[in-house]
């Protein structure tokens, strides 16, 4: 590691608490006290890459830290402001401004560079706490009758535009109140709970399950994505997620066990059961619905054993990307068992992650370069196995064998450990980019085996059609019959509309090229032009239908959410049927 007084100038990245009320305050990611820094090694690549020089890092621009003036009226009528507060209380609902802006954006790229601009758009109305599946009844019924538009919010990290009010009305802030566990059911492995319920909040009751419900041993939900800390169950679900570890645990619609909705056509229960075959899944429609169809108040999970004790870690590192891919797509075709965390990164991943996780100059980097594993070629693959002790032996003994076969060279636990270190901490760097006019944003798709090199080969290529642009890719999330393509870009990019050209051309190329547009982040507003090229007319029009059936009046999440009332002239269909 390169010492303080030999590493030369470091830009004097922002380390305070945003100023209370600013617009920094609600783009900030996480904890306002928390921050990732790029180390000195990313520093210099960003530098090479886009042809910067130390004084362009020394004055930041558009940093978001004036107070939230927007002054944007309320439409609704006095009479509905009050009959709202009648059914939540006075105290359950915000009619302040900083308060409204505070709901209307997620993390979406554009979210960030809008509130940078001070562009405020898109605010609800009010903002209201409801305090149950009561009060939601009655919310959603009144809403109904009046026509007044409802979204929904909760951890707030959605990244495609999931919880933009674009149409005005009001929105439901889940995190307040309905945030309880209703059920701990140890016989069938499983927890109810209600939307608003954090990740670390549920972890945390699962982990002390002992203490908490007299429990004989204790749980995981086995969850975990990028956004764990700040995200909530709620939007887990109804963006059809998945977590790190989803190649052991699944994605969430293999967690759902039932669910319960608050719909204008009324409450929709599913049954507690560990298969049935009672015509088509209203559980499979209702995730991912994004609060189009209704409001979820209620979900089973399934929860597995927690032992962290036996948790097993590798890492390897390829000559290049097709023999890495070979022996990733082997392992998943196996049959021994499935590992956790299982992640393959490209050449230009491998190489700014040797960075990142302070591998880069270490007797393990230099060990690679005297056996032949060349920068620029080389590919990483770490992971972990969970479950019994036995198991996970005998998925990491099987992994060791078939990577040994395509050349790896084994690179011990530490590099997964780094990882682990920083795996809910990269989304801090993002302010400290922005800050100097760099943009770092994520597009994901999901590809089977046969089809998975034109897409990377595709899609990368026209990220990189992009001078001086990095695009790091990764394969995650990980099956037999395929994965998740994650493409991870930065560039330096400040103008909004020089970003969505770029946005939409890798969009554009997702479809073009044959993959799914969204593996878990969902669709929201942004992905949703492309979603009808995806599904065909035929699918989109089923989904039109239970639209009409859920929510006549258009109420639920209206203004593009999953491409549903998108006008013909917004539609990008690329590919065609």
């Amino acid at each position: 590691m390169m010492s303080k007084q030999n590493r030369g100038f470091m830009p004097e990245w922002y380390e305070e608490a945003p100023p209370e009320k600013s617009y920094r305050s609600i783009f900030k990611w996480g904890d306002p006290l928390e921050f990732k820094h790029p180390n000195p090694r990313l520093y210099e690549l960003m530098k090479s890459t886009f042809h910067m020089t130390d004084e362009d890092f020394k004055e930041k621009q558009k940093m978001g830290l004036e107070k939230v003036d927007c002054h944007i009226p309320i439409s609704l009528t006095p009479e509905q402001v009050a009959r709202l507060k009648e059914i939540v209380g006075e105290e359950n609902v915000l009619e302040d401004e900083y308060s409204r802006l505070k709901v209307a954006y997620g993390k979406t790229m554009i979210d960030l560079m809008r509130l940078r601009e001070g562009i405020v758009e898109n605010v609800p109305d009010l903002v209201i706490h409801p305090r149950g599946k009561e009060d939601i009844q009655k919310i959603v019924e009144y809403c109904n009758q009046e026509k007044i538009n409802i979204y929904v919010y909760a951890g707030g990290s959605s990244v495609t535009r999931g919880v933009e009010c674009t149409r005005k009305g009001i929105t439901l802030d889940m995190s307040v109140h309905m945030n309880r566990v209703l059920k701990f059911n140890e016989i069938n492995q499983t927890i109810t709970v209600e939307p608003g319920i954090s990740g670390p909040q549920l972890e945390h009751i699962l982990n002390n399950a002992p203490q908490l419900f007299n429990a004989k041993r204790a749980y995981t939900c086995g969850h975990f994505p990028q956004s764990f800390e700040y995200s909530c169950v709620g939007g887990w679900v109804v963006t059809r997620g998945a977590g790190q570890n989803s190649t052991y645990y699944g994605k969430i619609e293999d967690l759902v066990v039932c669910q319960e909705y608050v719909t204008p056509a009324g409450i929709i229960k599913t049954g507690e059961y560990p298969a049935s075959a009672t015509g088509p899944s209203i559980d499979q429609i209702m995730i991912g619905s994004e609060g189009t169809f209704g409001i979820l108040v209620a979900v089973t999970l399934k929860i597995f054993r927690y032992m962290p004790e036996n948790c097993s870690r590798f890492s390897f590192m390829f000559k290049n990307w097709p023999d890495a891919v070979e022996a990733v797509r082997e392992i998943m075709q196996g049959e021994f068992g499935y590992p956790s965390v299982f992640r393959l990164s490209d050449p230009e991943e491998t190489d700014i992650a040797m960075k990142l996780y302070g591998v880069e100059g270490t007797v393990i980097d230099k060990l690679l370069a005297l056996r032949g594993f060349k920068k620029g070629e080389r590919c990483m693959l770490l992971g972990s196995a969970d479950g019994d002790k036995s198991y996970t032996r005998n998925v990491k003994r099987n992994i060791h064998r078939i990577c040994r076969k395509y050349g790896a060279m084994y690179t011990t636990e530490f590099v997964t450990k780094s990882w682990e270190k920083g795996r809910f901490k990269d989304p801090y760097m993002r302010e400290d980019l922005q800050d100097f006019g760099i943009m770092t944003d994520t597009l994901e798709c999901a590809v089977s085996w046969d089809q998975l090199q034109e897409v990377y080969e595709g899609v990368r290529g026209y990220c990189k059609s992009r001078p001086n642009t990095i695009c790091m890719t990764h394969i995650s999330h990980v099956y037999p019959q395929g994965g998740n393509l994650y493409f991870i870009f930065i560039a330096r990019i400040s103008q909004i509309d020089e970003y969505l050209e770029y946005q939409y051309g890798i969009l554009d190329s997702i479809q073009k090229y044959g993959a799914a547009m969204s593996h878990h982040h969902g669709i929201g507003k942004m992905i949703a032009p492309w979603l009808e090229g995806q599904l065909g007319r035929n699918q989109m029009e089923v989904l039109r239908a239970l639209k009409r059936h859920f929510d006549p009046n258009n109420i639920m999440n209206p203004g593009g959410t999953l491409g549903l009332d998108l006008p013909e002239d917004q539609k990008r269909i690329v590919r065609k049927e």
